[in-house]
């Protein structure tokens, strides 16, 4: 899975050729997650609130460069890494 970000521990990442809705992935530690590129919600797995607050500010600050991702990873071609939170 290409990491296209990390962050205060956070590791957000995409999958080649991934399954509809649009999404992305966040781990941290032992948890995992997916969210929706659409509305930023946490479609499965299990983060801690704090956590998942990061990453929700995180994409919503991203949420272009994430849909062009999507459409990378979805024809094979290479990601590009984006900027992490500060």
């Amino acid at each position: 899975m290409p990491e296209i970000s990390r962050f205060f521990g956070v590791v957000i990442a995409m999958y080649y050729n991934d399954h509809d809705p649009p999404h992305f992935h966040a781990r941290y530690g032992s948890q995992r997650a997916r969210f929706t590129l659409k509305d930023m919600r946490m479609i499965e797995g299990d983060l801690g609130p704090r956590v998942q607050g990061l990453v929700v500010e995180w994409a919503s600050l991203h949420h272009h460069e994430l849909h062009r991702e999507w459409d990378l990873a979805r024809s094979g071609q290479p990601l590009f890494p984006i900027a992490p939170l500060e």
